[in-house]
């Protein structure tokens, strides 16, 4: 039982006013006064107090079976009252390091109703974690005390990667596939034949099929030429090699660099397998910790998500020739390689420059990396803070090795995307697509 706002008010109030009582009763006498309403107000308190626990409220939480890194995952506390109105307040020990949008919940439950109370946690690590009781306050009906006492619904919740953005990303391919979503196809892009159809002004007239116009021309009269849609290649290889080595240890928007990292793997793994490919996927740091052969398929996203789920970035130097010779090994016939890691500057990143060289021609080799977001900020920031210009030319002198060593990696045929970390996702993604499209594997 713990006493309510009014008890102390209304105990205050009486010692305020006792010196206006003692001069028309006298001093002892107000005492005695003061002393019999503060017992008054006390023993009242007491009997709300245990009255309230008749009626106590019913609650039950509802979490997501897999929360997702680095999102807002929605919690459902349920209230159900009792015969009479039920003034609450709820703190949910969830776990520590989560980010939550309120600590505590209140509300004014009407008499027998069901009302639901929702905030969200931002776990900012994947793993698994220990999810406490529920903490519980039910005011009086005469607001005088609070019935305290846990539910107990401790349990343990694991932290996946970005799982909603992957249910996100699946229902926007499923509607680009479906055609909810217009698609425009350019005429000559793509090696596999589509359908055929009326010719539009601007098709390339080397897409004619004379042969089928002839026919339609014969059966229907003229009804002029038809063209042919042809569709990128389906069913290629697409191998992903994820660095977890010492850059991908960094902190970038409150995840560290890995996590966004694996993220944008499972996305671009999900983008492929929609797209009919074969993936693989590897992470490495000085040796190839998991290689996943390639298959195709919608269940090798799973058999994916908990392969990699487990995995945490390590204080060690990558081996990208020993990452790049293994995939050379196992595939011997051309695939999309797309190398997932961050980049110094040309002198640190010799043998990344030098493994992904050692793919073209080959292969198609695709360097990604997660440039940190702030130090584009401190980059385009202009001041006259001496300190604060310094910093900026760092900034600027890292950004400009950057491009020096993204140059080089172009000049030997790799593909370069260079990103923010937190839009790396979607970026990776479209580019991948738009491979896809121009049939450039």
């Amino acid at each position: 039982m713990v006493p309510a706002k009014r008890v102390y008010y209304l105990l205050l109030s009486a010692i305020a006013i006792a010196p206006i009582i003692s001069l028309f009763i006298g001093i002892p006498a107000s005492i005695a006064l003061i002393l019999l309403f503060d017992i008054l107000v006390l023993g009242l308190m007491i009997v709300d107090g245990l009255r309230v626990r008749r009626y106590p409220v019913e609650i039950s939480r509802e979490l997501p079976s897999r929360l997702s890194i680095g999102r807002d995952n929605p919690v459902v506390v349920k209230v159900t009252s009792g015969k009479a109105n039920a003034v609450i307040q709820i703190r949910d020990f969830y776990p520590t390091g989560f980010d939550v949008s309120t600590p505590e919940l209140k509300a004014t439950v009407p008499p027998n109703t069901t009302q639901e109370l929702t905030y969200t946690v931002n776990p900012k690590q994947r793993g698994e974690f220990p999810w406490g009781n529920l903490q519980v306050r039910q005011l009086g009906v005469w607001g005088l005390a609070w019935h305290d006492w846990q539910i107990k619904q401790s349990l343990q919740v694991k932290v996946y990667p970005d799982l909603l953005g992957l249910r996100s990303l699946s229902i926007r391919l499923t509607l680009q596939s479906s055609g909810s979503i217009r698609k425009v196809r350019q005429m000559g892009i793509g090696t596999e034949f589509a359908e055929l159809r009326n010719y539009r002004t601007g098709d390339d007239l080397r897409f004619i099929d004379w042969k089928a116009t002839a026919r339609r021309v014969g059966a229907y009269g003229n009804t002029g030429p038809l063209v042919r849609v042809l569709e990128p290649e389906q069913e290629q290889t697409l191998l992903i090699l994820l660095d977890r080595g010492r850059l991908m240890t960094a902190k970038v928007q409150g995840l560290q660099r890995f996590d966004w990292g694996l993220n944008a793997t499972l996305s671009l793994a999900l983008a492929g397998l929609h797209r009919g490919d074969r993936v693989g996927v590897g992470v490495f740091d000085r040796q190839l910790l998991t290689w996943i052969p390639p298959e195709r398929g919608q269940h090798h996203l799973n058999k994916l998500v908990d392969r990699l789920t487990p995995i945490q970035p390590v204080l060690l130097e990558s081996d990208y020739l020993g990452a790049v010779t293994h995939v050379v090994q196992q595939q011997t016939r051309r695939a999309l390689v797309v190398v997932i890691t961050d980049l110094v500057d040309v002198t640190a990143s010799t043998e990344l420059l030098a493994a992904l060289s050692k793919l073209a021609p080959r292969y198609l080799p695709f360097c990604v990396t997660l440039r940190d977001p702030q130090v584009d900020h401190l980059a385009s920031t202009f001041t006259g803070d001496v300190t604060d210009a310094y910093i900026r030319a760092v900034a600027l002198d890292l950004l400009a090795q950057r491009q020096v060593a993204f140059a080089q990696l172009k000049q030997k045929g790799v593909l370069v995307l260079d990103a923010p970390a937190n839009q790396i996702t979607d970026q990776l993604v479209d580019r991948y697509l738009q491979l896809k499209a121009r049939n450039q594997l």
